[in-house]
């Protein structure tokens, strides 16, 4: 269960609600549009047989799923009930990224491997520059409240969130590169990059990296693991900077 953490001076139970109310909306906000983002980007990448496009479509699939962990999570009106589901939460969100990162690597070897046959896709570069205006908006304003109230899970969610920007530009890179110089292999190998991001932030989630007490609270104490117990930063940190 995450640890007990005190809240910012002149903050509160009141602050909390508010809170948690806002991180709701958020992760309410972020499944709606990743349900349109999907049905997009899977639809263009079919037709252009594009596997970083593809890719980018389940992305968004994986992340409703994690923000739907959350919303689970945020769901009870107890705060410790909301606690206690935290490590659960984090475990969702962390699979959810490794199950991404799987396929989408194995997709891009098989075709790199293959003829590399993908397909300018004029609609995947509309999708990819909206989310790249779209999703940092999103992220910054979760993880901003997510760190606030103390929550491991918002958090994680956010980064999954700002994975999709990072996927948005990788994305856009290669689709671009493809439709304007045919270099076909630019689309199995942002896939590739996307799948390494993927990795990488599933392991933080798993450890509950990336969430910085809210201020006043004790730091982690030296030796422990970020995030084992809940949110929380070892000293120096880059999340407590």
């Amino acid at each position: 269960m995450a640890a007990e953490i005190s809240p910012a001076p002149g903050g509160g139970p009141a602050r909390r609600d508010v809170l948690t109310r806002r991180i709701r909306l958020l992760v309410a906000a972020t499944i709606t549009y990743n349900v349109v983002e999907a049905t997009a980007a899977l639809t263009a990448g079919t037709l252009a047989s594009s596997t970083a496009l593809i890719g980018f479509g389940l992305d968004s699939v994986i992340e409703v799923s994690s923000a739907a962990a959350v919303a689970w999570q945020f769901s009870a009106r107890d705060d410790a009930v909301r606690q206690a589901r935290e490590k659960i939460t984090l475990r969702i969100i962390a699979v959810s990224f490794h199950t991404l990162a799987a396929y989408v690597a194995i997709d891009a070897v098989r075709a790199l491997a293959g003829p590399g046959d993908a397909e300018g896709s004029v609609p995947g570069i509309v999708l990819a520059a909206l989310s790249l205006a779209v999703m940092p908006f999103l992220s910054a304003a979760q993880r901003r409240a997510g760190r606030e109230l103390g929550s491991a899970s918002a958090v994680a969610d956010s980064r999954q969130t700002l994975l999709c920007t990072y996927l948005s530009a990788v994305l856009l890179a290669g689709l671009v590169l493809n439709a304007a110089l045919g270099w076909s292999w630019a689309d199995p190998i942002a896939a590739l990059a996307i799948a390494g991001i993927a990795v990488k932030e599933g392991r933080d989630a798993w450890r509950g990296e990336g969430c910085c007490a809210v201020p006043g609270a004790p730091a982690s104490p030296p030796g422990a693991e970020a995030g084992a117990e809940g949110c929380g930063c070892r000293p120096g940190a880059d999340c407590c900077a």
